[in-house]
């Protein structure tokens, strides 16, 4: 082989060296790049799984928060219950208890006909303290609103009438004594309520 022969090999050796060399560097470049990538990655996932993980603590905190709203309501529903369940009950004896007090009414006077009509009025009588008795036991009370001043809320007015000796607006007789259970009303009072002389004339059909 001839020196000229020996110098070409030399020069395609060093000419292969150096693509092969110039090929490898573009892989080394990909390389660090999917290795930069590969670290980004995991960094994004532990974002989304924390982002989640607070999600589903708001979601846990609004869970409990409806629970005891419901738990809340359920017990002031239970309360309600209890406390006026007797009002149908106390609604039927209301008659009765008006019919013993009539029945007292009406024997008012009359103690000097006879033994027998205060006998009957006297047994009447504790008969309706004993019913008024036992319905206060259970937290049954009794509207007796003479001399009070009218309550909208708790009387109905039947009718105005003049009464200089009473305030103006207060109740001056009462024609249906009204009840309430747990302070809350059954039955309103059916009253008579005092006219102050110079008020307007009140339109009954209004």
């Amino acid at each position: 082989m001839s020196a000229d022969e020996n110098r070409n090999e030399q020069v395609e050796e060093e000419l292969k060296q150096a693509a092969e060399e110039s090929v490898s560097e573009p892989d080394e470049a990909e390389q660090a790049e999917e290795a930069a990538e590969d670290g980004k990655a995991p960094q994004d996932e532990a974002g989304a799984l924390q982002a989640q993980v607070q999600e589903l603590k708001d979601q846990v905190l609004r869970t409990q928060a409806e629970m005891q709203n419901v738990r809340r309501r359920a017990e002031i529903d239970v309360e309600k219950a209890h406390k006026f369940a007797l009002e149908k009950f106390v609604k039927e004896l209301l008659p009765v208890v008006d019919s013993l007090e009539k029945a007292v009414e009406s024997t008012e006077g009359q103690e000097a006909e006879g033994q027998v009509v205060a006998s009957i009025r006297e047994g009447v009588e504790m008969t309706l303290n004993l019913l008024l008795g036992g319905m206060k036991k259970f937290k049954v009370e009794q509207l007796n609103p003479v001399g009070e001043p009218f309550d909208p809320q708790r009387h109905v007015a039947l009718s105005m009438v003049p009464a200089p000796d009473a305030e103006p607006n207060s109740v001056v007789a009462v024609i249906q004594k009204g009840y309430t259970l747990n302070e809350r009303l059954v039955r309103p009072a059916m009253v008579v309520v005092a006219k102050a002389e110079d008020a307007p004339k009140i339109d009954e059909q209004a």
